[in-house]
């Protein structure tokens, strides 16, 4: 019994001697870490006190800058998407002008993107817009493979004519000299380029004897998004663009863009899709307007008429226009590339 009581009297001795020193002292390095913690989050919660300076990259905020300056979707994305059946995932068979009309677009985006314009020469408007010679005046990266690939082949050759860099990348060409520069699977990339976008899924589809691989649309929203811009743009009294992720106010431009989607989409034959279930009044009186944008933008300077009819569906438009068209020489000669390559689309059958 003297045993158990003084064992016993051991273990408590032990629990309040060093061991219970021990555990006080890491008891007080928490409280200590916890105080540290407290007052260098009130040191940052006091930086603009204090005055900290921090380092940044000026070139980052230029970037993100940029970035919300251009939509999600390139001019090639949504025309291929227009053309795209949604539970098929394949473009109709016979199509033969939307491949021209994408490479059209790859010149389009890069003039938005501020990446190319004509040449400053005096003496360039003695031709028509599509024999105008293009430059690269900024060769920095898009993020998007086809729009790099095309600006790279641009800045290491030599200069050429806005429509012999459309019919070059398009393989429309006779000298083998310069087969090199035609750009291949063009739908295909945009198609991949889709998928890791999550807007598209890869299937296979059998054809009769062989399989086909085919990209449904696996977002819907987004192609409606497309087609609800192309319909106010088209149909609306007054034209106000809905904003989307997909295509936000902080874009340049928009409504000169939606133009030239309207121009390419018609063009590759792909419009007819957007007002397959319209009326038949509203969808010709759709097409008569398309008509117009052609003749309006595909010359330099734009003619966009002015309306005092509020009921017209460009009551509001050339405001908008010319107020985003606004700017410097330099801003000029971008422009002249839109509308060099609008003036190309107009030679197509479909239009005539």
């Amino acid at each position: 019994m003297l045993i158990m009581s003084s064992g016993l009297f051991r273990r408590r001795v032990g629990n309040s001697g060093p061991n219970r020193y021990v555990e006080t002292s890491s008891t007080r390095n928490y409280q200590e870490e916890d105080l540290n913690r407290e007052s260098l989050g009130k040191e940052c919660c006091n930086i603009d006190k204090k005055k900290y300076k921090i380092v940044f990259d000026p070139l980052d905020l230029q970037e993100d800058e940029e970035r919300r300056k251009q939509p999600c979707l390139t001019l090639m994305e949504e025309v291929l998407l227009l053309g795209l059946k949604n539970k098929q995932g394949y473009l109709p068979f016979g199509n033969d002008n939307i491949s021209y009309i994408l490479r059209g677009c790859i010149i389009l985006e890069l003039a938005f993107r501020g990446r190319i314009q004509m040449c400053r020469d005096s003496l360039r408007k003695r031709h028509p817009l599509p024999e105008r010679i293009v430059e690269v005046v900024n060769d920095k990266t898009t993020g998007e493979t086809l729009l790099d690939e095309t600006l790279k082949m641009m800045k290491t050759s030599e200069k050429m004519t806005i429509g012999s860099w459309v019919d070059l990348m398009s393989g429309e060409t006779w000298n083998f000299m310069k087969i090199g520069y035609q750009l291949k699977q063009v739908r295909e990339r945009l198609a991949k380029g889709l998928v890791d976008k999550g807007i598209l899924r890869t299937e296979k589809r059998n054809f009769l004897l062989f399989d086909m691989t085919t990209h449904p649309i696996s977002n819907n929203f987004v192609k409606d998004d497309i087609c609800n811009r192309l319909v106010v743009m088209l149909t609306a009294p007054t034209i106000v663009l809905p904003t989307s992720v997909f295509f936000p106010e902080t874009i340049s431009m928009r409504h000169l863009r939606v133009i030239s989607l309207v121009c390419a989409a018609y063009a590759a034959n792909v419009l007819e899709n957007v007002f397959s279930s319209v009326e038949y009044e509203v969808r010709e009186r759709a097409f008569t307007r398309v008509d117009e944008f052609f003749k309006e933008f595909s010359q330099w300077p734009f003619t966009i008429k002015y309306s005092s009819n509020i009921n017209c569906v460009d009551s509001n438009l050339a405001d908008v226009i010319a107020e985003e068209t606004s700017g410097g020489k330099d801003k000029e000669l971008q422009l002249e590339v839109i509308a060099a390559v609008l003036q190309i689309f107009t030679r197509f059958d479909c239009i005539l």
